[in-house]
């Protein structure tokens, strides 16, 4: 156990106190972000707004330029969101429903993961960032994630099938990249994508249910 503390303080003992704290409250606002998606609360967004904020400015700060304008696309994708789930439906009150994706939608998702591979990879040229194998997988785990996070503003159920995919590379990666909070974070995450695909599914179902009813 202590070994493990360890191998999660060491990256730290260097960094500056600030960049420790701003970590822990981007983390912190991270999972409360996945928190309230899981429960279909619209606060998922401005809670999202300030996790990947923070990352935008902390990963600059250490010369993680890839990682960086991954976030900056998740604060671009929070805004999205927040407008999209905010809209009413024509004639109702009611907020966007969960459901699956389509086949356009597949395809269009398929589209944006090559296209995510492509951004990420040439990101970290731009940058003269080292390739090394973890670039590739980063490249790949980025691009399951931007697919994710724009199935999640459309409110579509394979949105948390992606993320815990991606949470499952994410937890070793960042590991290895020194960031053991955000680690924990991404641990924490993958525990609530679990539950939040299973609770969306079963709201899905009992929406559809209520459908067949009324028809």
């Amino acid at each position: 156990m202590e070994r493990i503390i360890d191998f999660l303080v060491e990256p730290y003992r260097l960094s500056a106190t600030y960049l420790i704290v701003l970590e822990i409250l981007a983390a912190s606002t991270g999972i409360l972000s996945v928190y309230f998606s899981r429960i279909e609360n619209i606060l998922v967004y401005p809670s999202g707004l300030i996790s990947t904020g923070l990352y935008v400015y902390i990963l600059n700060v250490y010369e993680l330029r890839g990682d960086m304008l991954i976030n900056a696309y998740f604060f671009a994708m929070s805004i999205y969101g927040w407008i999209n789930w905010s809209r009413a439906l024509k004639g109702t009150t009611s907020m966007v429903s969960i459901t699956r994706t389509t086949l356009k939608e597949k395809m269009y998702g398929i589209l944006i993961f090559a296209g995510g591979i492509l951004f990420v990879y040439y990101a970290y040229k731009f940058f003269n960032t080292k390739i090394t194998y973890i670039t590739y997988i980063d490249s790949l785990n980025t691009a399951l994630f931007f697919v994710a996070m724009w199935y999640m503003a459309l409110k579509k159920l394979e949105n948390w099938t992606l993320w815990i995919a991606g949470n499952i590379v994410s937890v070793p990666l960042y590991l290895i990249k020194g960031l053991g909070f955000t680690a924990i974070q991404y641990s924490v995450f993958l525990v609530l994508a679990v539950m939040g695909y299973i609770e969306w599914r079963k709201r899905m179902t009992q929406a559809n249910a209520g459908l067949n009813k009324i028809k």
